[in-house]
C-alpha cells in the first residue's frame, strides 16, 4: 500500500515539474519574442524607397558598407534572438506534444 502511495506521489510530481518547466519555456519563448521584435523596430531602414523594393536591398548586402556600433550590435542581437526563438520553439513544441 506505502509502495502504491508513493508511486502516485512520485508521478504527481514527475508532472508537476513537467508543467512547470513547459510554463517557464513558454515564459521564455515569450520573452525571446518581445526581444526580437524590439530589436528588429530599434534597426534602421536600409532601403531606400522604390528602388529599395525592386532590387530587395542586394546592394546593401553585398555593397561596401559594413555595420558600425549600435547598427552592429542590433544586427547580431537580432540573428542570436532569432536563432534562440526558433530553437525554443522547436523545445517547447517537443514538451506540449509528450
Amino acid at each position: 500500500m506505502y509502495a502504491t502511495m508513493e508511486l502516485t506521489v512520485y508521478v504527481a510530481s514527475a508532472m508537476l515539474e513537467v508543467e512547470v518547466m513547459e510554463i517557464a519555456l513558454k515564459i521564455l519563448l515569450i520573452v525571446f519574442a518581445i526581444g526580437l521584435i524590439g530589436a528588429v523596430l530599434l534597426q534602421k531602414g536600409k532601403s531606400a524607397g522604390l528602388s529599395g523594393a525592386i532590387t530587395g536591398g542586394a546592394e546593401h548586402l553585398f555593397g561596401k558598407q559594413k555595420a558600425r556600433g549600435l547598427d552592429l550590435f542590433l544586427e547580431r542581437l537580432t540573428v542570436g534572438l532569432a536563432a534562440g526563438f526558433f530553437i525554443l520553439a522547436l523545445v517547447v513544441s517537443y514538451f506540449v506534444n509528450q
